[in-house]
């Protein structure tokens, strides 16, 4: 199913304007059931972060395309990838999926910015862009993202306040979208159930990525997905770049499918 072209302008003028914007209902009562259940295996408190900012109550599953192929329809929803085709140029990727699952006790996570490695002195356009993905409700209470609307326009010189933040309520099955410049973390969690949700974060195709995806999803992994999905992977060239023995590194995956 496609995105009207007045949808995604709708979508762009909001975050141009502040930066975020929060879509209810993209993920119905099933399949919200349907990705739990997926999730399950890879949870179960297996991996707790291993400094504060992983947070140290907080379950991080990195590279989730190759543990749980259940989210690949997340990652290549229709409204998602006019928002990239809008904001990244052609051919850009995906640079990280997780399951993060915030659970009592958590502390507040330091606000930063997705686009702050390695990029041009702000304000500058943006780098990628981020989405969360509510398979609960995200409440104040349960460790609701913060974010700082706004502040992708800043310029060097804006210095950030904490009371500058807000949270981001949403009900399960909402996505929260946000280009990589607000200023963002994870809410504490003083609620008595965890809250868990998918994140997926998109970069320019010239940006090297936060996970190693064509490692973490090698090429008989990869070749389960879409070709969009192997594309922004990074089986894929920009020009001449990213040739495996001179060839487009999509090969590798047909290889691997035969």
């Amino acid at each position: 199913m496609g995105t009207s072209s007045e949808t995604t302008d709708r979508d762009c003028a909001v975050l141009r304007d502040q930066g975020y914007i929060v879509i209810p209902g993209l993920l119905g009562a099933s399949e919200i059931a349907e990705l739990r259940a997926a999730l399950a295996p890879v949870l179960g408190e297996k991996q707790f972060g291993r400094n504060p900012f992983e947070g140290q109550r907080t379950e991080r599953v990195y590279a989730l395309l190759a543990k749980c192929p259940a989210v690949a329809p997340l990652i290549e929803h229709p409204r998602l990838l006019a928002i990239g085709d809008a904001f990244l140029e052609p051919g850009y990727l995906i640079s990280s999926v997780q399951a993060i699952n915030i659970h009592p006790g958590e502390q507040a996570q330091a606000l930063h910015c997705d686009d702050d490695a390695g990029a041009p002195p702000r304000p500058r356009a943006p780098q990628g862009f981020s989405c969360i993905w509510a398979l609960d409700e995200f409440r104040p209470d349960n460790g609701a993202t913060q974010l700082v609307p706004g502040s992708h326009l800043w310029n060097a010189s804006r210095v950030l306040r904490p009371e500058d933040a807000i949270q981001v309520e949403m009900p399960a099955g909402a996505v929260l979208v946000y280009l990589g410049g607000v200023h963002h973390g994870g809410g504490a969690h003083r609620s008595e159930q965890p809250r868990l949700g998918v994140s997926s974060i998109y970069c320019q195709p010239w940006l090297r990525q936060f996970e190693n995806q064509t490692v973490a999803v090698p090429p008989a992994l990869a070749a389960q997905y879409s070709l969009r999905i192997q594309r922004m992977l990074g089986y894929s060239m920009l020009g001449p770049m990213g040739s495996v023995d001179g060839c487009d590194p999509i090969r590798l995956v047909e290889a691997a499918s035969r």
